[in-house]
């Protein structure tokens, strides 16, 4: 599965801003430029693709707004565009997990080689990102009892120890599990396996 990728631009200079984005469309990129690091936080909705981050900006830093993307929990890689005397802001952010950063002014073909690069490095994060979230929606629709059920059957527990352990039938435990399957959007316990392995840690 191929997904869309964007490339977010937020900077605080309209002509730097219409400029790099007139580049990235030349080169068949969707972009989407925000002139602040708020109006960028106010229409993020965990699209795909990567960040180019000016650090330097009026309101909101863009150090802060990766700090704040860190705290979301988002997982956008964060491209730093700098100018040659925050170097050392660009370090810091590097060790908040920028990609990479790159100094202004920059050869357009060492930008969009960084930005190829990247994003083809992240496709699959974001696919693994997008099954996880599809997951979750699915496991929020179980009742509180299939959710004893299921938990159990990831346990590895057969029908009968399920039943034995939560004081009801076997009948009942074979009407829950069919359920979870059901909600899980599964066929087979092997595929249960495989979807409910990628939320296991935040259940």
């Amino acid at each position: 599965m191929t997904i869309q990728q964007t490339v977010f631009i937020v900077d605080d200079n309209q002509d730097f801003r219409d400029s790099l984005a007139w580049l990235l469309e030349g080169a068949g990129y969707q972009v989407k430029a925000f002139e602040s690091a708020e109006d960028f936080l106010f229409t993020y909705r965990q699209e795909p693709g990567c960040l180019l981050l000016d650090v330097r900006m009026s309101g909101m830093s863009g150090l802060a707004l990766q700090q704040e993307l860190i705290r979301r929990g988002e997982v956008i890689p964060v491209i730093i565009i700098t100018g040659h005397g925050d170097v050392p802001v660009a370090v810091q952010a590097m060790k908040n997990d920028a990609v990479d950063f790159i100094e202004k002014p920059f050869e357009d073909t060492a930008m969009l080689s960084l930005i190829e690069d990247t994003l083809s490095s992240t496709a699959e994060q974001f696919e693994q990102q997008q099954r996880k979230a599809e997951v979750l929606a699915c496991w929020s629709e179980l009742s509180r009892r299939e959710l004893d059920v299921a938990k159990l059957v990831m346990n590895g527990l057969a029908n009968r120890e399920i039943a034995e352990q939560l004081g009801i039938s076997i009948k009942t435990v074979e009407i829950h599990r069919s359920r979870v399957m059901s909600k899980m959007q599964v066929k087979r316990l092997a595929e249960f396996m495989d979807k409910v392995s990628l939320i296991k840690h935040e259940l």
